[in-house]
């Protein structure tokens, strides 16, 4: 009897999970352009400017074990109030070399596609800020962005996508 309860004391430790690690490797500005279209045409802005902001993810497997590249790409566009004039675009794709150990599988996608983000945004956002601010411009402080909701209606525009494709 009493080496049942040793048997069973010694798997449980076992069949706990170990905890996800996950470590910034580096971080990286892979491109980005600012266009001041305002100053090329010699304009002036008046009003308050409509401003859209696009998000899109990218992530991949590195070679190296246990090692994602993950990518978030920004475009900002100004325009004046009309909507008639642009004032200046501005795109970012600013890239991150994660570590990441013991997630599922089945739990990986999101996990890089909302955890990982989430890490690089607040570079994301001063790059942004100091951008427009160096072109002239009010600096930009992007909103939080809710990397879950992304997610979602990712997930629900590739299944849209994928049940068009099937035949009836």
């Amino acid at each position: 009897m009493a080496d049942d309860v040793e048997t069973a004391a010694a798997a449980e430790p076992a069949a706990q999970a170990e905890p996800v690690k996950m470590q910034i490797l580096g971080q990286f500005t892979r491109d980005m352009s600012f266009e001041n279209i305002l100053a090329q045409k010699g304009l002036k802005a008046e009003g308050r400017p409509n401003i859209s902001v696009q998000v899109a993810l990218d992530a991949k497997k590195r070679e190296a074990d246990h090692q994602f590249e993950v990518a978030t790409k920004v475009k900002v566009e100004s325009k004046t109030e009309d909507g008639a004039t642009t004032l200046f675009i501005l795109e970012l794709d600013y890239a991150g070399v994660f570590h990441i150990e013991n997630v599922p599988e089945e739990q990986m996608h999101p996990f890089l596609m909302i955890e990982c983000p989430r890490m690089l945004f607040p570079f994301v956002r001063r790059i942004v800020h100091d951008i427009t601010r160096d072109g002239g411009f009010p600096p930009l402080n992007l909103d939080n962005i809710d990397f879950v909701q992304l997610y979602r209606q990712d997930m629900a525009r590739r299944a849209e996508a994928q049940a068009q494709t099937k035949p009836n």
